[in-house]
C-alpha cells in the first residue's frame, strides 16, 4: 500500500534547475501513489508514471478509467512539488488501434505530463508509421510529446531504425527517447547522438551496465527489465553521453537493480536517488567552467 506523506522534493539535495525523474521500471511494483512517495526519498522533482501495460502480460494499477486515483495523484503531485514527466508505455504493434488510446493520453494532459512513451515493435513498416503518425496527432492535441523509445529487442531496435521512423512522421511532436542501457547494448554510444539536432531529443533515461552484451534476446530483456545498475555504478559512458546531449534535457532513472529488489519501494528509491546525485554532482563539477 501507498504511504500516507511524501516529503517535497524541493528539500532534497538536488538541482532544482534539472528536471529527474524517477521511472515506474525502477520500482515497478510501486502503486502510483507509492512511486511519488519513491522519487521524494530519492530527490527526484519527476515520475515516469506507467499507465498502460507494455505487454499484455504485464500486470499495472490501472489508471486510466480510475477516477478517484487519478484525482489522488494530482493532488499529490501539486502537494509533493513533484511532476510527472512521461507517461508510459504504448507499444505498436500489428494489434495497435490508435483510436481506442484516446483515454490515455486525455489521462497523461491531466496527470501534467509532458510525453507519452511509445515503442515500435510492429514488423510491418508502413502499418508501424501510420500509427505512430495517428498517435502523434492524438497526443498534439494534447499538448503532448509522442516520445519514441528504440529497444534492441524490439522491431525497431537502434536509433537508426528509430530516426527512420521519427522523421518519417514530418511531426514536431515525434521526438527521440534515449535510454542508455538499450543505446549501449544496441551497439549505439555518445558518437551517435552527435548526429541529431539538439530539438530531437524528448528526454533520456540513465541507468548503467557492466559487462558484455547479453548473448540473446531473452537474456538481453532481462537485463533491461530486472538488472540495470544504478547510474555511476557501471561501465556506461554516461558522462559523454551527457556531453553529447542538449544541455538540460529533462532526465529519467530507469534502473532496476537486482540486489535492491527484496528492498521496500521506498527505500529502493532513495537509494537510486542518491547514487544518481552523487554520479550527477560528479559530472557536474567536472565540466564546469573552472575545470574546463
Amino acid at each position: 500500500m501507498p504511504s500516507d506523506t511524501t516529503t517535497p522534493a524541493s528539500e532534497q539535495a538536488l538541482n532544482t534547475s534539472r528536471i529527474l525523474s524517477l521511472a515506474h521500471l525502477s520500482v515497478v511494483d510501486a502503486h502510483p501513489l507509492e512511486l511519488i512517495d519513491a522519487a521524494a526519498a530519492g530527490g527526484f522533482n519527476a515520475i515516469g508514471l506507467r499507465i498502460v501495460p507494455p505487454m499484455p502480460t504485464d500486470s499495472i494499477i490501472p489508471v486510466v478509467g480510475d477516477e478517484q486515483l487519478i484525482r489522488d495523484i494530482i493532488r499529490k503531485t501539486e502537494d509533493s512539488g513533484i511532476r510527472v514527466l512521461d507517461t508510459e508505455a504504448i507499444w505498436l504493434t500489428p494489434d495497435t488501434i490508435p483510436a481506442a488510446l484516446e483515454e490515455v493520453f486525455e489521462v497523461s494532459a491531466r496527470l501534467g505530463a509532458t510525453n507519452v512513451l511509445i515503442v515500435g515493435n510492429d514488423p510491418e513498416e508502413g502499418r508501424q508509421l501510420e500509427n505512430y503518425i495517428s498517435l502523434c496527432d492524438m497526443a498534439a492535441r494534447f499538448g503532448l510529446t509522442a516520445a519514441l523509445e528504440f529497444i534492441p529487442y524490439c522491431v525497431t531496435g537502434t536509433l537508426e531504425a528509430a530516426q527512420r521512423l521519427v522523421l518519417g512522421t514530418e511531426r514536431s511532436n515525434a521526438k527521440f527517447l534515449i535510454d542508455v542501457l538499450h543505446l549501449m547494448r544496441s551497439g549505439g554510444g555518445p558518437d551517435n547522438l552527435r548526429t541529431l539536432v539538439p530539438e530531437a531529443f524528448a528526454y533520456c533515461q540513465l541507468a548503467d551496465l557492466s559487462g558484455p552484451r547479453p548473448a540473446d534476446t531473452a537474456a538481453l530483456r532481462q537485463e533491461a527489465r530486472t538488472d540495470r545498475l544504478c547510474p555511476g555504478q557501471g561501465d556506461a559512458p554516461l558522462a559523454a553521453i551527457l556531453d553529447a546531449l542538449p544541455a538540460g534535457l529533462p532526465l529519467g532513472v530507469e534502473a532496476p537493480v537486482r540486489a535492491h529488489a527484496h528492498l521496500p519501494v521506498v527505500e529502493r528509491g532513495r537509494l537510486l536517488g542518491e547514487a544518481t546525485r552523487a554520479f550527477l554532482d560528479s559530472y557536474d563539477n567536472s565540466t564546469a567552467p573552472s575545470n574546463r
